[in-house]
């Protein structure tokens, strides 16, 4: 039974894989995943906000210290509250890829196209095997034009590419006018991987407080559902790898990903919840299903669900939500 996968460059011997979460932070930890049997770990994301702090003492262009500015920086968290601090995560990826065998991705999490990016050199001489760059921005300006959203998406993998040899995924969110467009441009802009969806934290509302309260929640099945369409929909029609992240929480959730296209499963919270063995259980699920359908390789399952073959992608989607909605009853 080969589950064998390629991700960004790397040889898998199945697609499951550790993304990116607080478990990536301890050495021991990490080499408790790969004891559990997960293919490849997405180091913690670095934020812009770290880097710029550290090299230039300004956030987004801005000095904390300046009275016009104070306010609207103190949202964000001290130079001491991160983890590690820039200089601290490339010496981290270090002692990573020196205690684990398998493939290390290093994380980058920003909202703009800055020099911030430039310490993408930094990780790839650190050691790590690809970049996941995790481009998260809420927009709130009214005058900002979608386009000029996606110019800079795509700008900065231009650059990026121009000045790094290791392979880059883009993990971006769902929220676009016409998400396929953006996948495209990203496969122009020379993206190795495209990471679907960064999940949309939004913060709560403390009724006694009156004010903003954030909260993670862990993703669970629910969430997979518009990665599948995504990955349907993208699956054959662009070059970058397919990897989906969110949502995955049970072994079959994982088989439908792959059938949907996916080359890569990223998890987080069900590890979170079941421990790093379940990396092991996830592949035995797969093995057993694959056994059970007759399947002798992974590249027989990968995109049997996925539109690729449709004759009318559109009408079949619309077809998709019609029957969807005629089909409760009370």
């Amino acid at each position: 039974m080969d589950t064998a996968t390629s991700f960004l460059g790397c040889r898998l011997p199945h697609p499951f894989i550790a993304g990116a979460s607080p478990l990536g932070f301890d050495l021991d930890t990490i080499k408790r995943l790969e004891d559990g049997g997960c293919a490849a770990v997405v180091i913690p994301s670095l934020f812009e906000e770290q880097i710029t702090l550290a090299s230039t003492g300004r956030i987004h262009r801005r000095d904390p210290l300046d009275a016009e500015w104070a306010v609207g920086l103190a949202h964000f968290p001290r130079r001491d509250d991160y983890t590690l601090a820039p200089d601290e995560y490339a010496v981290h990826i270090d002692r990573v890829k020196r205690t684990v065998s398998v493939p290390v991705i290093a994380s980058l999490n920003g909202a703009t196209g800055q020099s911030w990016l430039r310490f993408a050199r930094i990780v790839e001489q650190a050691g790590a095997d690809a970049l996941e760059l995790n481009l998260y921005r809420v927009v709130t300006d009214l005058r900002v034009q979608g386009n000029s959203v996606e110019h800079e998406l795509t700008s900065t993998v231009t650059e990026l590419k121009r000045f790094l040899k290791i392979p880059i995924a883009v993990k971006i969110s769902p929220f676009f006018t016409a998400f396929g467009h953006v996948a495209r441009q990203l496969d122009a802009a020379g993206a190795d991987g495209i990471v679907l969806f960064n999940r949309f934290y939004q913060p709560d509302i403390d009724t006694a407080t009156m004010r903003p309260l954030p909260r993670v929640q862990l993703s669970t099945s629910a969430d997979l559902l518009l990665r599948l369409r995504w990955l349907a929909i993208l699956y054959g029609r662009v070059r970058p790898t397919l990897v989906v992240t969110g949502g995955v929480a049970t072994p079959d959730d994982g088989i439908k990903a792959l059938l949907a296209g996916a080359d890569a499963v990223q998890m987080v919270s069900a590890i979170l919840r079941e421990g790093p063995n379940y990396f092991t259980v996830m592949r035995q699920g797969l093995e057993r299903w694959m056994e059970h359908h007759e399947f002798r390789r992974l590249g027989e399952v990968r995109g049997l669900a996925s539109l690729k073959q449709t004759v009318d992608p559109e009408a079949f989607e619309r077809a998709s939500y019609i029957r969807t909605l005629q089909s409760w009853r009370a």
